[in-house]
């Protein structure tokens, strides 16, 4: 057998090795014969000195190119064959400028007059994706580019650039991601990688990267839930506790009894994160046999009166280990008592159907109930608990009845204008926007746009934030109005940076005149008026923008 020859040392590690244990350790790499002149040249009476020297020049030549690859038969058929046909249409050309415009960007709109243009830059892909259009060629490299540095673009770019990008990602490594980012094309069909790739094609699961094995394992789900289960069962015993968090969390998708075998041995798994998401599942799934373990829990937490008039309320006296391994933790995080932190947790893990199916009354009804302690009827210090986790429960559970139920009605004002008990703002708008996430988009747009009639932009960021984009126009022009009166209020722009950060990219464009009208109304080169110049020529920037897609 005929000696092998070494495969000769990478120069760049061979330096970085020696800086890593320093000169004193490790000897300055011997002059080889091949080496340039400049190579040659450096002094290496100062061994740190010309470290730093080689280093540089090391530098420059891996800067001014690659040696050839081997000329394969592989290799070559790659370089010569053609892009395959794209069948979409192409863009309109006003819209192909306005993606250059967008892609070159850099960052920055106009000084003054525009948002930030890389803002834009999502709803532009995601609606050109939608109308089914391919861009020119010139400018899918920096469409490629542009998706390389921002991963919350991939899946529009990827299915935008079509066959020329993925044409072009066998032949750049700087795109190999393309090749690994799932992307269905318009209309349901799915393209290369797509959705419909995802059951056939699992070498991405043993060897993508992290967030691409979660895209590709939550594409399996969607498409078919065993085969994903199978696929994550098969890898489970040796991925990282934080890995198993995420995959655990893509069974959401296409959730079911089937399930249940393996969430329940995740119970028992050595991360306490990892056992309380599989309890987290097994709680919304209905029929499983922790749902039915928590549910007797629950009815033995809270019952109603013999008389009908009240919500009894018994918390458990001690969390046991079989709790504690269905997913309610010994010991809360916020330092809260023992007993209203367990009674919190299971009253929150458990099906909501069982409060009907239990006493026969609808959430309204129930909500309407006086809430007492099972000792002392008149003791109704739990029922801020029962209505926090009842809250929590809506919006694991996605259960809209329930979630409407606990909003209650739209904000209205006071009858005559005055402030009264509807004109109010609650505590707290966290909970109400996750609770809101659980309805329609129609009517969490309503409901916010109501909210804002009556309490302003004060407490409305979160709220805003749980409503689809583009906001309807009734929520547009609720925010518009608002607006105008924080400015006529005296109050700062900065003060609602985070609502006119989402106005940039939200706002219907429909609402650009009016927002002109502001602009012009405001005191000249104050602080609003900039502002509202600045927001109506986004708005203006987005209705061409979209008028150009078509959409």
């Amino acid at each position: 057998m005929p000696p092998t020859t070494p495969t000769p040392a990478d120069p760049w590690e061979t330096l970085h090795t020696t800086a890593l244990l320093g000169t004193d350790r490790r000897p300055l790499p011997p002059p080889a014969v091949d080496d340039s002149p400049a190579h040659r040249a450096v002094d290496r009476t100062d061994p740190a000195t010309a470290l730093l020297e080689l280093a540089a020049l090391e530098t420059v030549r891996r800067r001014a190119g690659a040696l050839p690859a081997p000329a394969t038969e592989a290799a070559t058929a790659l370089l010569t064959a053609p892009a395959p046909e794209d069948p979409r249409a192409e863009l309109p050309a006003p819209a192909a400028r306005r993606l250059a415009l967008l892609l070159g960007s850099r960052g920055a709109g106009s000084p003054g007059t525009l948002a930030n243009l890389t803002e834009l830059l999502p709803q532009w892909l995601a609606t050109a994706r939608a109308r089914g259009l391919r861009p020119p060629a010139v400018v899918v490299p920096a469409l490629l580019d542009a998706a390389r540095g921002r991963t919350e673009l991939r899946p529009d770019a990827v299915a935008l650039a079509g066959p020329l990008g993925r044409w072009l990602a066998a032949r750049n490594p700087d795109w190999r991601f393309v090749l690994r980012t799932t992307a269905d094309t318009p209309g349901g069909a799915p393209g290369p990688g797509g959705t419909a790739a995802a059951a056939g094609d699992n070498h991405l699961w043993h060897e993508g990267l992290f967030a691409e094995r979660v895209t590709h394992l939550t594409a399996l789900r969607r498409t078919d839930p065993a085969a994903g289960l199978a696929l994550l069962a098969s890898t489970w015993p040796t991925e990282r506790a934080e890995d198993r968090l995420l995959f655990l969390d893509a069974l959401q998708d296409g959730l079911s009894l089937a399930d249940e075998p393996f969430l329940e041995a995740a119970l028992g798994d050595r991360s306490k994160n990892v056992r309380a998401t599989a309890a987290e599942l097994l709680s919304t799934l209905p029929g499983s046999t922790l749902a039915h373990r928590i549910a007797e829990r629950a009815r033995a937490a809270v019952r109603l009166s013999e008389r009908g008039t009240h919500l009894l309320v018994t918390p458990p006296a001690e969390c046991d280990a079989a709790m504690q391994r269905d997913g309610i933790p010994l010991k809360s995080p916020t330092g809260r008592g023992e007993r209203a932190w367990w009674f919190g947790e299971v009253i929150a893990a458990a099906p909501l159907r069982l409060w009907q199916e239990s006493t026969g009354l609808t959430p309204s009804r129930l909500l309407g109930l006086r809430v007492g302690d099972s000792i002392d009827e008149t003791n109704s210090s739990w029922a801020d608990d029962l209505r926090e986790a009842w809250a929590r429960a809506a919006v694991r559970q996605q259960d809209a009845d329930w979630a409407r139920a606990l909003l209650g009605p739209a904000p209205a004002p006071a009858p005559g204008g005055r402030t009264g008990r509807a004109a109010r703002a609650p505590r707290s708008t966290g909970a109400p926007a996750k609770l809101l996430s659980v309805l329609p988009p129609p009517e969490r747009a309503a409901w916010t746009a109501a909210f804002i009639e009556v309490h302003g932009l004060g407490e409305a960021f979160q709220l805003l934030g749980a409503c689809a984009a583009p906001w309807t126009p009734p929520l547009s022009t609720a925010v518009v109005a608002a607006l105008a009166q924080a400015a006529a209020s005296g109050a700062y722009p900065w003060s609602h940076s985070g609502v006119l950060g989402m106005t940039e990219r939200a706002l219907s464009p429909g609402t650009a005149a009016a927002v002109e009208e502001l602009a012009a109304g405001a005191a000249p080169a104050g602080a609003w008026a900039e502002t509202f110049a600045r927001l109506a020529g986004t708005l203006r920037f987005r209705e061409a923008m979209l008028a150009e897609l078509g959409a």
